[in-house]
């Protein structure tokens, strides 16, 4: 009950940090425009012909809303710890009366209106080239598109927590988030839709929390699944926030006993 009295001045705070230093947030906004990038270049590959089912007007849809979906679900939350980590900050962080995964959330929830701010314009200019032809047309794919966006958005949380927690043990974690960057390049439908993938690859994304995390909330609102589909797709996504969400407070947890145990 403390904490969730404590929220609301949390996010006002965080809010004012966000506007604060907005020149680096625009910065980190403008990390996560690959897929501007990649859409002029599959639209090329898909002038004289759909390739497995993606139109140039489909590759548009796709790509213009990953970009937004981008936008809302961003996190970085590791490089703010092994930051806190590296420099002592953290010791300030546990002193106050919430625990530091609500600080780091809010953090990052309160960015959101700033990055909207670039992201509307594209979502708009992506409804006019579309003309909702490629959005998802059963209201009830619209009532779970919510509950996917911030399912990748704590997926993307959790692990960040989980791989900044890691520097508790080690100097700096920053090289397994570039391992788990990888992972999300390639199997995530962020640089290519893995409906695309080749056969023997295309079963892989299923299993691993990167597609949740980006191509399932794209394929949500773009109408490229059924309700059934949808609704199977968004129960293993939270199956993985779950996990992910376990692993970050074990690793947290025994983290900051060995960080205390050694004078943090």
């Amino acid at each position: 009950m403390r904490t969730l009295r404590t929220l609301p001045a949390l996010f006002r705070l965080s809010m004012a940090k966000a506007m604060a230093y907005r020149g680096e947030l625009i910065v980190w906004m403008l990390t996560s425009t690959m897929p501007l990038i990649m859409l002029p270049l599959w639209h090329a590959v898909a002038e004289q012909a759909p390739l497995a089912g993606f139109s140039q007007s489909r590759f548009t849809a796709y790509f213009l809303a990953g970009f937004v979906i981008r936008q809302m679900v961003g996190n970085w939350a590791s490089w703010t710890i092994n930051s806190e980590v590296r420099t002592g900050a953290l010791n300030r962080r546990l002193l106050r009366p919430i625990h530091p995964m609500w600080a780091y959330a809010t953090e990052s929830l309160a960015s959101i209106p700033v990055r909207s701010l670039l992201a509307l314009p594209v979502a708009v200019l992506a409804l006019a080239l579309t003309q909702a032809g490629h959005l998802a047309r059963h209201p009830l794919l619209w009532v779970m598109a919510p509950l996917a966006i911030l399912g990748a958005w704590a997926i993307g949380f959790f692990a960040h927590v989980a791989i900044g927690a890691l520097s508790l043990w080690m100097h700096q974690s920053i090289k397994v988030v570039e391992v788990w960057s990888a992972g999300f390049f390639i199997f995530s439908g962020y640089l290519v839709p893995v409906a695309l993938f080749p056969s023997w690859l295309r079963s892989t994304p299923d299993w691993l929390p990167f597609q949740y995390q980006h191509g399932f909330p794209i394929d949500l609102v773009t109408g490229a699944l059924s309700v059934e589909q949808a609704a199977h797709a968004l129960g293993a996504q939270w199956l993985w926030v779950a996990i992910l969400a376990s692993l970050a407070m074990l690793l947290w947890g025994r983290g900051i006993k060995r960080y205390g145990a050694y004078g943090g």
